[in-house]
């Protein structure tokens, strides 16, 4: 099974302030703010959610391929890519636009000020996905996760046009989107995946329930933080997993992709979705107790040693039998 992975591709440049900024503000020269802080912090991460998606599914050995949009200083991170099983053959490079790119200082307090910018991420829209099937020989599922709103858009309809099989994942694009834009993108989606929160604020601006949405998406998918995930189909009874035992809570960022990649890479494999969610919430444990949404390892023995623990030498027996 091939699948291609949409969405944004970006770094992220973190610093640590050791003060407050609220000692640095002067509540009366607030309309004439000029601040500049000393960091004694910066870590330089590899994100944005097609990335990280596609770098999860690379680990488990499903060769996605990853198609966004990035600069001329894209190749470091290409290269990183490509020694993690990831085909980034069908990522624009812009000419004249640098990677998008997120920077950000945390204070003491740990309040934030930062500034994204989007980049080169604006001419995805400019990408055609039947020049990526004509390029890997066919894909038979894309997922459209947060990108540039016109490509989101494009992508869905270019499926709908040559019946491709998608996956609609808003995500961090959701909240500046309106229900008309929503209907569009989720309408005939083979997947539909989002969190709890997401998955109200999508009816809510749609103006459908539950049951109408679950009658246009073939599979509704909705992580559940701790407690897992949920995956529904009209006229079917839900299928839910648990999320294995944490070791410790690093850091929560990007353990919504790596749910995505195990399950992705679970499709691509042809097991089941009860089995396809246990691969993933095995994947998002491993990012949790990770700093950094690409810095886990995936080693095959302690990977398939927990997922045992967690789901059984039955479940454990099937997934082994895919992972190379």
């Amino acid at each position: 099974m091939r699948i291609a992975v949409t969405g944004s591709i970006a770094t992220d440049h973190l610093m640590t302030f050791p003060g407050r900024f609220a000692d640095q503000l002067v509540a009366d020269q607030l309309h004439t703010v000029s601040l500049s802080f000393l960091v004694d912090q910066l870590d330089v991460r590899r994100g944005g959610v097609a990335a990280n998606i596609c770098f999860g599914m690379g680990q488990l050995g499903t060769a996605p391929v990853l198609v966004g949009a990035a600069g001329a200083d894209f190749d470091e991170y290409r290269a990183w890519l490509d020694r993690h099983g990831v085909d980034t053959g069908s990522v624009r490079i812009s000419e004249v636009l640098h990677t998008a790119r997120f920077v950000c200082t945390t204070d003491a307090d740990h309040n934030q000020i930062g500034s994204f910018y989007t980049g080169a991420m604006s001419e995805a829209r400019l990408i055609e996905l039947q020049a990526v099937a004509e390029r890997v020989g066919g894909l038979d599922l894309v997922l459209i996760g947060a990108d540039d709103p016109e490509a989101m858009l494009r992508h869905t309809e270019e499926c709908r046009s040559r019946n491709i099989p998608f996956a609609a994942d808003f995500s961090q694009q959701i909240a500046r989107m309106d229900g008309a834009e929503i209907r569009t993108l989720l309408d005939g989606a083979t997947y539909l995946f989002s969190n709890e929160y997401e998955k109200g604020l999508i009816e809510s601006k749609t103006g459908w329930s539950d049951e109408e949405i679950l009658g246009r998406v073939g599979h509704r998918v909705t992580t559940l933080g701790s407690r897992g995930v949920r995956i529904e189909r009209a006229g079917e009874d839900p299928v839910e997993v648990g999320v294995p035992e944490e070791e410790t809570k690093a850091d929560p960022t990007g353990v919504g992709d790596a749910f995505r990649a195990g399950f992705l890479s679970g499709l691509s494999w042809g097991v089941s979705l009860e089995r396809a969610a246990q691969v993933g919430c095995m994947l998002a444990t491993l990012v949790i107790e990770t700093v950094g949404t690409q810095e886990y390892t995936l080693g095959r023995v302690p990977f398939m040693d927990r997922f045992t623990k967690a789901y059984g030498h039955d479940a454990a027996a099937e997934v082994q039998a895919h992972l190379v």
